[in-house]
């Protein structure tokens, strides 16, 4: 590996057959739910919004969820709430590792579903449990929301991607989950969106090189918070013109990761800085912000012609 690679040197794909089948199986099964709870991830909203799934599930009542708030640049959060709420879609932003911080989103599905519930009410069937199909990309937090929502552990979690395989339905007080296993998309649009899917492990980390991971997500930290890695690392100014890999090497020598002959081990300063990361011990941060709607950027520009007219 060369001083100047980076994850973007290559494409990234891992489309699992398994996933495919998923894909199948939503689209089967979404004539059978009410509406559909998508989990995003909140440092990543853009990246972690399958457009697969966006396409498979349009006809329902939609309901975003930005999960791991607790790990995003609050800040940013309250940015990505206000663009999803100004296009119309339901979204709230949550961390539900935290016991019964998921149950908030109970409402907002009954507002989501209010003219089907009038329906039922007018039919006599006011008491039909609601049936949510709960969907996401790999190790966003499904099954996590699940289990927070229902209070007890009803669903299998774990930090890794591809843990649930199969449809569980879970029944939780006048609620029918369907906990859909965690699926990407074959083709991503841009590196960008590929990088980032791997920084936060929706990607499995044994199909990557480590250190190509770790120097794509230093370049990308670095140019929106310097001064945090700066500090996390005890590192000079100086350190932030370093090319990605001379970079690493910096950081793990700081951390005495030397191996025989004084070299640094790159490859244990990989692992521990995609570690750190995903751990937020770098603090809370948000790797992308929300897209300026063409509205505003035509007013934008507008303002801007009238002001040269004006100068």
């Amino acid at each position: 590996m060369t001083q100047n690679d980076t994850l973007n040197s290559r494409q990234i794909q891992w489309f699992p057959g398994h996933m495919t089948k998923t894909l199948r199986l939503m689209e089967k099964e979404i004539r059978n739910v009410d509406c559909v709870l998508q989990i995003l991830d909140a440092r990543i909203p853009l990246s972690s919004l399958n457009p697969e799934i966006e396409r498979i599930t349009a006809g329902k009542p939609h309901l975003y969820i930005l999960n791991k708030a607790d790990l995003a640049d609050p800040e940013i959060t309250r940015q990505w709430l206000a663009y999803f709420q100004s296009a119309g879609a339901g979204c709230l932003a949550m961390d539900s590792r935290r016991q019964g911080r998921a149950a908030a989103v109970r409402q907002p599905i009954l507002r989501e579903l209010s003219a089907l519930m009038a329906r039922r009410r007018s039919r006599g069937m006011a008491g039909a449990a609601v049936r949510v199909m709960v969907v996401g990309i790999p190790n966003v937090g499904k099954s996590t929301f699940i289990n927070s929502f229902a209070g007890t552990a009803r669903a299998k979690a774990a930090n890794r991607p591809g843990v649930t395989r199969g449809k569980q339905w879970i029944s939780v007080e006048g609620f029918d989950l369907m906990d859909m296993p965690g699926v990407l998309w074959k083709k991503f649009d841009s590196l960008e969106t590929a990088s980032h899917l791997a920084f936060i492990g929706s990607i499995r980390d044994d199909i990557l090189d480590i250190e190509e991971l770790a120097c794509g997500l230093l370049a990308s930290v670095r140019s929106i918070y310097p001064q945090e890695l700066l500090a996390r690392y005890k590192l000079e100014a100086a350190a932030l013109e370093l090319p990605p890999y001379e970079l690493l090497q910096a950081i793990g020598a700081k951390r005495g990761m030397l191996v025989s002959g004084g070299e640094v081990d790159t490859e244990r300063a990989a692992k521990m800085l995609i570690g750190e990361f995903r751990a937020s011990k770098w603090g809370r941060l948000s790797l992308e912000r929300p897209p300026q709607r063409q509205q505003e950027q035509e007013e934008t520009d507008d303002a801007g012609d009238c002001e040269s007219e004006e100068g």
